[in-house]
């Protein structure tokens, strides 16, 4: 599926190369240059072919294209979803709780990316899966998918410059007595490829809180992440003694009250990499979270 971007050359970038407007005005990588330059048209100029070296002047237009096809290991499925916005670059879905965000061992089919990629051929489009902020399987809420791989790595500097910003509703274990930061490195716990742990050698992590409601063993909280490591808020919260409520792997699970982890992707902003306006999304929690509230 070919996606293409023009730009009409500025007189900032008169007598410049093409290889600067790319860095500087597309905010391109290395790599992702290397691959526009392995195909005819991939960058071209005014109709024509261009080096990267060659310079460009004022009024000439600049013409990327990129070309991708389907992720080829994950099997497109009817898979209904629950899309909050779509563009010709970004993807923003409402992910169900039990759901994977990646096929998986057992979970070959029943993935989101499975019914996104439906989605996507159903409109006749090939592309690749690029999920932005990965979701465990357990965890509901918003999710961004980037439609090429220009747009992923866009809205992957803005999660590494905080542009990108995320924020959650989740219920934990205990009363939690005010707001608070938790600012713990994580890595990953020795001999497991799942379970992470804070330790002094991991990376910095932070996770800042918000006391919605205390309901006596519980509390409701909102979560800002700083950082995003894996498992981060779950990992957080067990560390200063309230896991989250249903949580198997860091707290205690209780199916009968708790059908899973109590944590929902409620927030989600970034600026958009083409058009340069802020985009936000809100979703206030899932039906289940709800409904536990309400027994409680």
């Amino acid at each position: 599926m070919d996606r293409v971007f023009e730009y009409k050359i500025e007189n900032k970038y008169d007598k410049s190369n093409v290889i600067t407007v790319l860095k500087q005005h597309f905010k391109m990588s290395t790599s992702l240059i290397k691959s526009l330059k392995k195909y005819d048209g991939g960058i071209s100029l005014n109709g024509g072919h261009i080096r990267t070296v060659d310079a460009v002047k004022t009024g000439d237009i600049l013409r990327i294209t990129l070309r991708e096809g389907a992720s080829e290991n994950i099997i497109p499925k009817n898979i209904p979803l629950d899309i909050v916005y779509e563009d010709e670059d970004v993807l923003i879905l409402n992910k169900p709780p039990h759901m994977p965000t990646h096929p998986s061992m057992g979970n070959y089919e029943n993935s989101l990316a499975n019914g996104v990629m439906y989605y996507f051929r159903s409109k006749g489009e090939e592309r690749v899966f690029r999920a932005v902020n990965r979701l465990d399987k357990d965890t509901s809420g918003l999710m961004a998918v980037a439609k090429n791989a220009y747009i992923h790595a866009r809205l992957g500097d803005e999660i590494r410059t905080k542009q990108l910003r995320r924020k959650y509703k989740c219920i934990v274990c205990g009363d939690v007595s005010e707001d608070g930061t938790v600012d713990a490195p994580i890595k990953r716990a020795d001999g497991s490829v799942i379970n992470r742990v804070v330790s002094a050698d991991g990376q910095r992590a932070v996770t800042h809180y918000i006391v919605i409601e205390r309901y006596g063993e519980y509390t409701l909280l909102e979560m800002e992440l700083e950082t995003g490591r894996t498992h981060q808020i779950r990992v957080h919260m067990a560390h200063i003694g309230h896991p989250l409520a249903g949580d198997w792997l860091y707290g205690e699970e209780n199916k009968e009250l708790i059908p899973r982890q109590m944590l929902h992707s409620c927030y989600l902003s970034f600026v958009h990499p083409i058009t340069g306006k802020e985009l936000e999304f809100y979703n206030e929690t899932a039906q289940d979270m709800i409904d536990f509230i309400k027994k409680l």
